[in-house]
């Protein structure tokens, strides 16, 4: 597969090898963002993906690459072909930004490499730009924030004031919102990716006087908002709503009480009441000295559901057909319950709406307070030819 893009220097090469094995492991490339003010997205990515293979004692089987694209498409790009062509590559994962896997996904898949998406969803990849060789083992884009639209819509908020950052994401966010939320709209406002300073959107904000807030801002920009927010007094004043990707626990450590109340919507929760949840939860607490955020989840999830494929055709990912059909059984046990792909090689999964508290031990963290959608396909599976 050729990309036609110059190297960069020095792959960072985690090499997951705990003795001697039967068959040559599987080299797993994972392009992720490790730095910038969205680094600990990528980061909880991998790390869950590394818990699931130690709890699943298969360190010997995955050769782990990981590299920090520094949320650069280009950087993407480029480390993309590097892992393929020059380290051997045989599957690829953990992009987290959406811009950087319109870069770097299509090139893959269409190049004849299988690529599991531990989080970035784009609606291009769902419908009319589906791929056999693509599975999001995490939603659609649109799908948690079209969760929140039929939420704010069903509590009786008919004035709701929307932002979000102007990217491929951030587009999809505001369409999933609407795709449910049929009141007007007090306004629709695009800020910069990794914006830090929302002095000016908060004032516009405050003077266009509405009924709710619903925001979709991740990582560093999603700690930046809250907290201005807060020091504006507007969150005190007018509800704010957004999707988990505002209010994972990371972001809630860095906020702590000014987000306590707030309603944000998930597929996974950490009190999500089944088994694997509960292993999962207290082995990575446990690992790493810190709640899991759902991005671990869906790092988590994206190693189990490599390793049942790997299982069903004993360790050898060469036959592709094959693999991607044990891919799409989705044959694990999946830390969200019920999981499994519909036609379009996204999930058909729950969609819950969670609440920011204080546990018992002073830590500010999500609770689930119900189910807003129940087996919920995202909207653009009809268009998928695949």
């Amino acid at each position: 597969m050729r990309f036609n893009h110059g190297l960069i220097g020095g792959v960072a090469a985690l090499g997951l090898l705990a003795g001697a094995a039967a068959a040559e492991p599987v080299k797993v490339g994972m392009v992720t963002t490790l730095s910038t003010g969205g680094g600990y997205l990528g980061q909880d990515v991998r790390d869950g993906f590394i818990l699931a293979l130690e709890m699943a004692g298969a360190t010997d089987r995955v050769e782990l690459l990981v590299e920090d694209d520094g949320l650069e498409p280009e950087n993407g790009v480029q480390i993309a072909e590097r892992m393929v062509e020059r380290d051997g590559a045989e599957v690829m994962t953990g992009i987290i930004f959406s811009n950087v896997a319109m870069a770097v996904v299509p090139k893959l898949v269409r190049g004849g490499m299988i690529y599991l998406s531990p989080n970035a969803g784009p609606s291009a990849l769902a419908g009319k730009g589906c791929h056999e060789n693509y599975f999001n083992v995490a939603w659609q884009n649109d799908d948690l924030h079209a969760a929140m639209g039929a939420y704010v819509a069903g509590q009786g908020f008919d004035n709701v004031y929307l932002l979000a950052p102007n990217y491929p994401a951030g587009k999809d966010a505001l369409t999933g919102f609407k795709r449910f939320y049929k009141g007007n709209v007090a306004g629709e406002v695009y800020t910069q990716l990794g914006q830090t300073d929302y002095a000016a959107e908060l004032a516009n904000l405050r003077a266009a006087g509405p009924d709710a807030v619903f925001f979709f801002y991740p990582g560093g920009m999603g700690i930046n908002f809250v907290k201005q927010a807060a020091q504006a007094g507007i969150s005190q004043e007018i509800p704010f709503f957004g999707p988990a990707f505002s209010f994972d626990d990371t972001l809630l450590d860095a906020v702590g009480d000014a987000a306590v109340g707030i309603k944000n919507t998930s597929q996974w929760s950490p009190d999500l009441d089944n088994e694997a949840n509960k292993a999962f939860v207290a082995a990575f607490k446990d690992k790493y000295g810190r709640y899991p955020t759902l991005y671990a989840s869906q790092g988590f999830d994206t190693a189990n559901l490599l390793l049942s494929a790997m299982d069903a055709v004993g360790d050898d990912v060469s036959d592709q057909a094959a693999f991607r059909e044990a891919l799409r059984a989705a044959d694990f046990v999946s830390v969200r319950g019920d999981f499994r792909f519909g036609p379009n090689q996204h999930p058909i999964q729950d969609i819950y709406v969670r609440e920011a508290y204080v546990d018992d031990s002073g830590n500010v963290t999500n609770r689930i307070i119900g189910t807003v959608l129940e087996g919920h396909a995202d909207a653009y599976a009809a268009e998928c030819a695949m």
